[in-house]
């Protein structure tokens, strides 16, 4: 099957779907890839709405380009090609939410880390094989992934090489469900659903909080949560609770 788009996407009021597309590469992430990825951010940072992310044909992504990969030299990873794609979609206003089924490596992993949220299937596998390429995982694992599943279990992972399969990965907090493959979707968007109906600005603020360092806590959540205090939204959801409450 030839490829045609890279990345589908659907768009929704409150959600957009991006579903890598490439099948005669399992979807590996290439600069066309990337550069739909950055187009797709562009869109969400001037009207955020929640993402999922997924991959067609059983796969979320079988990693980088290799024959692209291969041909890149020093100035070309200074570039940080996929770093600063994956940067951009982790940095998005509103939650991302990763639908991971089948194979996720290397890049495909990075990406999927990315995101704020990230569910799977028992035929999911995942992780990040650079080393055994002669490369070390450069589009965020390394710090991405301790932040996720802790510093002991990053370091097993990105200096073995090993592919986690759906139980471990949900074991280790990498995966936060699992689901069969034809229930993914509907499981993906069940999430947005319930991040959804809460209040935009304060998801926002949520996930703001949560990507801080360490040293900007606690002045971070006083300063977000001032400015939530003044909104009429908060009054009205509080009344709302209190009158179903009183009902």
């Amino acid at each position: 099957m030839a490829d045609g788009i890279p990345v589908r996407v659907e768009r929704h009021p409150d959600r957009v779907v991006a579903t890598l597309d490439r099948p005669s590469t399992r979807n590996a992430i290439d600069l066309a890839a990337v550069d739909a990825l950055h187009a797709l951010c562009v869109e969400l940072e001037q009207e955020p709405r929640i993402l999922i992310l997924t991959g067609a044909g059983g796969v979320f992504a079988s990693g980088a380009d290799i024959a692209q990969l291969r041909e890149r030299r020093a100035d070309d990873a200074r570039q940080g090609i996929n770093t600063h794609a994956f940067e951009r979609i982790a940095a998005l206003p509103m939650p991302v939410i990763a639908a991971v089924d089948g194979w996720a490596l290397g890049g495909g992993a990075e990406l999927a880390f990315a995101a704020d949220l990230r569910i799977g299937t028992p035929r999911t596998r995942i992780g990040n094989p650079e080393t055994g390429l002669g490369i070390i995982a450069a589009a965020g694992a390394t710090w991405r992934l301790p932040r996720i599943v802790g510093d002991a279990r990053a370091a097993e992972l990105l200096l073995t090489g090993r592919i986690l399969d759906a139980g471990e990965a949900l074991a280790w907090g990498l995966l936060s469900s699992l689901h069969e493959p034809d229930e993914l979707m509907d499981a993906a968007h069940a999430l947005a659903d319930r991040i959804a109906a809460n209040d935009p600005l304060a998801t926002r603020h949520t996930k703001t909080a949560l990507r801080a360092p360490a040293h900007a806590h606690p002045a971070i959540e006083l300063e977000l949560q001032a400015e939530l205090f003044e909104r009429p939204e908060k009054v009205e959801r509080m009344t709302r609770f209190l009158e179903r409450r009183r009902a």
